[in-house]
């Protein structure tokens, strides 16, 4: 029996997707055209990095690289600059010092004034650690000055009691004075013919060079060579007055400090001396004398306690630039003698080069005037 098997239908192989064309030709026209375009870029894309390549016509070499050098330097023969000391800065607190106390540059502060001082007492205080000496005054008042005075010229002291004369019966009963000559028995004599010869004894007490012995009042309180006639007494009645010794300083208004200064001698501020501390104390002077003049010509003296604060601009030729302000501000007898006393005797002469490098053109001060 004979058996027939079917051969297996064999499978259609996939091909890859062939581009149709339409059989339109303006269509395919159109096809072809953007077919190619796209070839055309793709190869351009493909060769324009090989056609720009240009290789050089030779090879640079490597440069060597760098030699390094360790450098030491010895430390005491190349030494660091030292840094220059940063200058101290400028006082800038004003105070009026003490004319009597006597000049000593103070180590440290921040006042600044018309002559050098280092703060100082009459009395030793219980605390210690200022730069003014401790005083007594007022708690509600800020005040730079430490000592008060008068500006205005002494008075001429009061004349002396004139002299009692002596009677001539008592000028010479008055006592003389013992006068007891050298004395002396020893010899001494030079060789040479030109030499001076001296007798040599120990002094006697009370010996005088006198050629004979007077007797007399020992320790007799007479000035050699004058006799009793000539003589003032003192009487007892009419003691003459003890030389005063004027103060000169404006009048002061002395503010309450309780910590003083552990040196003792004449009041004084710790201070620094400079051309504007000592411009500044000859201006507000001249400013004390002008109020006090006015004053006294007004015969118009304001309420006691009244105080007037004035601010103005000084400028660098001594001249009242501008008055700022006034307080109080209303235009009363007490606030136009202050501004008068100002102005009236401006211009208080021109700065110095340190003082207008420091200051500047102008400087702004407040005055502050009491009246007590």
């Amino acid at each position: 029996m004979t058996q027939l098997i079917t051969p297996p239908v064999a499978k259609p192989r996939r091909r890859l997707p062939t581009p149709r064309f339409s059989s339109d030709p303006d269509t395919r026209s159109v096809q072809i055209g953007l077919l190619g375009t796209v070839l055309v870029h793709l190869l351009l894309f493909l060769l324009i990095p090989h056609l720009l390549r240009i290789e050089p016509s030779h090879t640079i070499g490597r440069a060597p690289p760098a030699r390094q050098f360790d450098i030491e330097l010895a430390p005491e023969e190349f030494a660091m600059p030292k840094k220059a000391p940063e200058k101290p800065p400028a006082p800038f607190k004003f105070v009026e010092t003490n004319p009597n106390a006597p000049d000593n540059v103070p180590d440290e502060t921040s006042n600044f004034g018309a002559q050098n001082q280092q703060a100082a007492q009459e009395k030793p205080s219980p605390e210690v650690g200022a730069d003014r000496p401790a005083m007594e005054g007022r708690k509600d008042f800020e005040s730079t000055q430490i000592i008060s005075g008068q500006l205005s010229p002494p008075t001429p002291p009061e004349p002396s009691a004139p002299p009692i004369e002596v009677p001539p019966e008592q000028a010479e009963a008055a006592p003389k004075a013992q006068q007891i000559p050298l004395s002396g028995f020893e010899k001494s004599e030079g060789d040479d013919i030109d030499s001076y010869g001296s007798n040599i004894a120990k002094f006697e007490e009370n010996a005088k060079a006198v050629p004979e012995k007077v007797e007399g009042v020992e320790n007799a309180p007479l000035i050699e060579g004058s006799t009793a006639q000539n003589q003032q007494r003192i009487d007892p009645r009419r003691p003459r007055p003890a030389p005063k010794l004027e103060q000169r300083a404006r009048p002061a208004i002395f503010a309450e400090q309780k910590i003083g200064t552990r040196n003792i001698g004449p009041v004084a501020f710790d201070a620094k001396w400079s051309n504007y501390g000592q411009y500044l104390q000859q201006l507000i002077e001249t400013v004390q004398i002008q109020w006090d003049r006015i004053l006294i010509q007004s015969k118009v003296y304001p309420a006691s306690g009244t105080m007037v604060v004035v601010k103005f601009r000084l400028d660098k030729g001594g001249n009242i630039a501008e008055i700022i302000s006034v307080n109080p501000s209303n235009a009363d007898q007490a606030s136009r003698a202050c501004v008068s006393a100002i102005t009236l005797r401006a211009p208080y002469g021109e700065w110095t080069d340190d003082m207008i490098q420091v200051l500047g053109e102008s400087q702004e001060l407040t005055f502050s005037f009491y009246y007590q």
